[in-house]
């Protein structure tokens, strides 16, 4: 294990470098400046530029650019985009010639980007060229570009700031060969020096396989973990704009939400389950198989010791955590009377268009004839689902519906009562649980609830198994 750690900032701090240098780079006072390794997402809100809005599925470049051969709104969304880089760019850089490198740098990034688009824009024109086999690929282009923006801003202001950080990017431009990521990380980091630089690393890296096609927008996650992993960092730290709290603080209210302190990674695999941002799943594995300890920490609130996530932690007495949930989930109902003695297949069919479609599961109940998968996707990807079920199970009948999940979690929560206490608390707000699932492992209870009720039903689950403890500072205070 060595002394480093590896340090990932989210990009709604990225958008506040003051912040950053301050509460992060240079904190706490008097502490050695290097032995650390950070890992940079793009400016808050450019991903969803160059792509797609990650909650709207409003279209960025890449989803403008996916329309047709004959659709040339992407130009004027790339248009747009540099403008708003070159903005960032002038808040950033007082000095005319740090100004001058930083726009001069992103904005070589986005021609060069430009002239592929368009060139494959031409090239699919003729009948032997399909513009759908390039997507993925013209995907990951477009996604570097917003982390090689925020990391060479990052590594430049540093070093103005008398750091001595390096820009270290992964992103592969213009690189003559394609490589797997441990073998990207291990030639950009040859010669680095972790004693006397401070590397800012690209959250994007590009991979033969494509980093994307696995964890898609969680592709920085994926870089965190294997650097922390192949660096054998002593700790990897994630820097996010809020805590990773008992609930979300905009719904239960900021003096309500306490910090959860320690949890362990059956916790926050989860909470990723239901789109909540602590870490990916695949991410978090490596952390987990190498016994690297994650810490989530608010960049807000740098004195906070955050919340340290470990393979080994169980609370001290069991109790519920943390109370999450997501709206906007879509319940595909299929009844068919042959299903009987006959799941296996049907399942296995069920779930080979949902992956054809891309959809995430979220959960699913079965009984005789019936299967349900919860999905989090948005309509028009659950209508060409049901349209493709009813093509392959002609005699069944398949319903959908909107609806929300709430969910309570902890690492041990074998408290007898707790699952009947927790419907008692939605039934005193009117609230008619849809379905509910409870595994035997006891780290989760989940509800099925009309999606109007989903406000209230966080509310009263915080304030029914959390708020009644007075925790404090957090619910179990990180060393």
């Amino acid at each position: 294990m060595g002394f480093h750690s590896v340090e990932k900032i989210g990009g709604t701090s990225m958008s506040n470098y003051a912040a950053v240098r301050d509460n992060i780079i240079l904190r706490p006072a008097g502490k050695d400046r290097y032995q650390r390794i950070f890992v940079v997402s793009a400016y808050g809100g450019i991903t969803d530029q160059l792509l797609e809005h990650k909650k709207t599925g409003q279209p960025g470049v890449f989803a403008s650019f996916a329309n047709g051969v004959k659709d040339d709104s992407w130009q004027e969304l790339l248009a747009a985009l540099k403008e708003q880089l070159f903005a960032i760019n002038q808040a950033l850089f007082p000095e005319q010639p740090l100004l001058t490198a930083a726009n001069q740098f992103i904005g070589n990034r986005l021609e060069e980007a430009e002239r592929c688009l368009t060139d494959l824009k031409k090239l699919c024109q003729h009948g032997h060229f399909a513009l759908e086999v390039h997507l993925d690929t013209v995907r990951e282009m477009l996604a570097s570009i917003g982390e090689a923006h925020s990391t060479w801003n990052t590594a430049q202001l540093l070093q103005r700031d008398g750091i001595n950080a390096r820009f270290v990017d992964l992103t592969g431009w213009q690189s003559s060969r394609h490589m797997s990521l441990d073998e990207r990380i291990e030639t950009v980091f040859q010669g680095v020096d972790l004693a006397s630089e401070l590397p800012i690393v690209t959250g994007y890296a590009h991979t033969g396989e494509g980093l994307m096609s696995t964890f898609d927008r969680g592709y920085s996650e994926m870089t965190f973990s294997r650097l922390a992993v192949m660096t054998g960092a002593r700790e990897a730290v994630i820097h996010k704009e809020f805590h990773l709290s008992s609930a979300d603080p905009r719904v239960v209210g900021d003096e309500k939400a306490v910090p959860i302190g320690r949890t362990n990674y059956d916790v926050a695999d989860q909470l990723a389950n239901l789109g909540m941002e602590a870490i990916h799943p695949k991410a978090a594995k490596g952390l987990r198989q190498k016994q690297i300890p994650l810490r989530v920490k608010n960049t807000f609130e740098p004195e906070h010791s955050g919340t340290l996530i470990t393979s080994d932690y169980v609370s001290d007495t069991p109790c519920v955590e943390i109370i999450a949930g997501c709206r906007g989930v879509f319940a595909i109902e299929l009844f068919n009377q042959d299903m009987a003695g006959n799941y296996s297949r049907c399942d296995s069919a069920i779930l080979d268009v949902i992956e054809r479609f891309r959809a995430h599961v979220i959960s699913k109940d079965i009984n005789a004839n019936t299967i349900t998968h919860y999905l989090s996707t948005n309509l028009k990807t659950v209508k060409r689902i049901c349209r493709a079920l009813e093509e392959t199970f002609p005699e069944a009948e398949i319903n959908q519906q909107e609806v929300a999940i709430v969910s309570a979690i902890g690492s041990d929560m074998q408290v007898p009562g707790l699952l009947a206490k927790t419907v008692a608390a939605l039934a005193e707000q009117d609230i008619s649980v849809l379905a509910m699932h409870q595994s035997m492992r006891q780290v989760d209870m989940q509800f099925v609830i009309n999606e109007a009720h989903w406000e209230d039903a966080i509310k009263s689950l915080h304030q029914c198994l959390v708020e009644v403890h007075d925790h404090g500072r957090a619910i179990c205070l990180a060393v």
